[in-house]
């Protein structure tokens, strides 16, 4: 090839890398957001905590971070979406997977008043799936006069709405060790929809939450922020854990349960350990208090999460980049 078809055929694919190069900003600058409409997204993690009847540790049963059972934390795993009209203001959107449970046998016991706890012995567990919107306000961004020059640093809070899944297990451990796990609400524990018991409505598996909370975030560079949060949810329903009322008269299982079922339920609901001989079980009666059905179940997580803020960079560097054209040839 001759150095002046070379050089032309050079000038060409520069001029098309250049145009493409524009047209791609262009077009992601038209879906994205403009000047005053931005868009994060990214992934979130971070360990989860169930708050309900069932574990706790030590003393009388708390409402939050004091009846948190380490040992039983797992990751929760999830990505998220916000658009912000406006510095101070972004409206999110989340989707997550988490886990969860609670165990009584884990309770410390030096004092006295978690005796009870104790020697329930019931136990659960249960995945749990999520999908919420929420507002997300930025009190310092409101008094921010300069929008070229945000701060790195911006706490902000947030409320919402959201769905959750779940469908807690309980098990049975038999007579060598071996643990067996069933699912408890087709087992219908605490008379859940038996005429019987008329106050114990059946729980459904999905169910409204009201996720809320509040966090620090960080712009590492111009588009990608790193977060830290207390995400905290609040449910109107107290059978995550399948625990919330009394103990019913297992003979209402055969009569509405299935013969395998009736005999995994009459075990599972009444685990009680007796507190004289350690290690026996001991049968309580029915109308015994089983769960507190004064407070409603609820889980929160501490949350890292990473964004990337989409569209257009406008940082002074990023609008001085967008201003550099490709060079014209004549």
């Amino acid at each position: 090839m001759r150095p002046s078809l070379r050089k032309a055929v050079a000038i060409t694919m520069l001029i098309l890398s250049c145009s493409i190069f524009q047209e791609k900003l262009h077009a992601q600058h038209v879906v994205l957001g403009n000047e005053k409409f931005k868009i994060e997204a990214g992934l979130n993690f971070g360990p989860t905590f169930f708050l309900g009847d069932l574990g706790g540790n030590r003393g009388k049963g708390s409402t939050f971070v004091k009846d948190v059972n380490l040992e039983l934390t797992r990751l929760m795993k999830g990505a998220f979406i916000s658009i912000y009209p406006a510095p101070w203001v972004g409206l999110r959107f989340a989707a997550q997977y988490t886990y969860i449970a609670g165990q009584d046998n884990l309770i410390n016991t030096k004092g006295t008043d978690e005796l009870y706890r104790k020697a329930r012995n019931l136990d659960f567990k249960s995945n749990m799936w999520e999908a919420y919107t929420a507002i997300e306000l930025l009190p310092t961004m409101i008094f921010n006069k300069y929008a070229d020059d945000e701060p790195r640093i911006k706490p902000y809070g947030f409320i919402g709405i959201g769905l959750f899944h779940f469908d807690p297990q309980g098990s049975i451990t038999d007579a060598n060790g071996n643990r067996s796990w069933y699912k408890l609400h087709p087992l219908h524990t605490e008379g859940q929809g038996f005429p019987e018991y008329p106050g114990v409505k059946e729980y459904k598996l999905t169910q409204v939450n009201i996720p809320m909370g509040g966090g620090i975030k960080y712009d590492l560079t111009n588009k990608i922020t790193l977060a830290s949060e207390l995400l905290y949810r609040k449910t109107f329903t107290d059978y995550i854990d399948d625990v919330s009322t009394t103990y019913i008269d297992p003979e209402y299982f055969n009569k509405y349960l299935s013969a395998s079922d009736a005999a995994i339920a009459r075990k599972i609901h009444d685990k009680t350990i007796s507190s004289l001989s350690p290690g026996v079980n001991q049968r309580v009666s029915p109308g015994d208090q089983r769960g507190n059905v004064h407070n409603n179940d609820a889980y929160f997580s501490f949350v890292i999460k990473l964004g990337l803020k989409l569209g257009p960079d406008n940082s002074e560097e990023g609008r001085q980049m967008r201003q550099t054209k490709c060079p014209h040839f004549y």
